[in-house]
């Protein structure tokens, strides 16, 4: 799916290694995916993205074919801090100390991480289908719960959710995925048959649930740091959203992530549901174009 492409293995620290995917030339553009998926969701992409940037395309940890590593009481293993270090960490052996940077979902929740903790490596930013972490909790309300529900099944203390995931890995990947306006039909199956197998690998369902466990706990702490310390988004940056998902119906998007910027901040909706990559990929890579060159 990723033809010319090399796959690489990266450690990053002493218990974890990224997975990914590296190809083209030019500017170096790095791709991050979203739940319960893996680096296949920039299938449609990539190589076009390819012959204009070189695009390096990861699974996050506890996704994909990265490292599993074991949570605690803190979820600190899996704060977005920490993700966006391995992203870091990836991109410098790979010899790139600056680059552009997108992401979808979780992986859109790691990229606005790191383009805080880390801002003079990113040139760009663009986030896809994602309003602030802090936000959306501190703005839950019973449309938000009812539509995002996995976001309060997935922070259940382990190994409740674990379980239940366990049991039937490759449907719950195609519940969440069919859950949306679109249903399964905007997926490749050899995408689709691609996240049954990871989610079925040993320590990915605790992976994933310690990925919203954080999210719900160190991952606030540290954004309301940010937002007592004053401290806010300065690179330029891209929010695009499904029109006919639950970021429109729930969220005024731009202007939450105003709020938060002290640098430009532009985009829109593009005529789909969650799962732009997939749903949109021409309209996403013609964005991509348009704002990364």
């Amino acid at each position: 799916m990723f033809e010319g492409f090399r796959s690489f293995n990266t450690p990053v620290d002493d218990d974890v290694i990224i997975h990914g995917v590296i190809g083209g030339s030019g500017p170096p553009l790095l791709l991050l995916h979203g739940h319960p998926q893996t680096h296949v969701i920039w299938h449609r992409l990539a190589p076009r993205l390819a012959e204009h940037f070189t695009v390096i395309a990861t699974d996050l940890r506890g996704y994909g074919d990265a490292s599993k590593p074991p949570g605690d009481d803190t979820h600190a293993a899996y704060s977005k801090r920490r993700m966006a270090a391995d992203q870091v960490a990836v991109m410098r052996q790979l010899g790139f100390d600056r680059f552009r940077l997108c992401g979808h979902d979780r992986g859109g929740r790691v990229a606005h991480r790191l383009a805080l903790d880390h801002a003079e490596r990113v040139e760009k930013l663009m986030l896809l289908d994602i309003a602030p972490t802090l936000a959306m909790y501190e703005k839950t309300d019973l449309a938000f719960a009812t539509a995002y529900w996995h976001w309060f099944f997935l922070i259940q203390p382990a190994p409740l959710p674990e379980s239940w995931i366990e049991a039937a890995p490759g449907d719950y990947v195609t519940r969440i995925l069919g859950s949306r306006p679109a249903g399964l039909a905007p997926f490749d199956p050899a995408a689709i048959a691609e996240y049954q197998r990871c989610l079925a690998l040993p320590g990915a369902a605790h992976g994933l649930c310690e990925d919203y466990r954080a999210s719900r706990t160190i991952d606030l702490e540290h954004d309301r740091a940010d937002r007592a310390a004053g401290r806010h988004l300065r690179i330029p940056t891209r929010v695009l959203w499904g029109k006919l998902g639950v970021i429109e119906r729930c969220f005024d998007a731009l202007a939450e992530w105003r709020e938060i910027a002290v640098s430009p901040v532009d985009g829109g909706p593009l005529p789909c549901g969650h799962y732009l990559p997939e749903e949109a990929p021409d309209a996403v890579f013609q964005q991509l174009i348009d704002f990364m060159r």
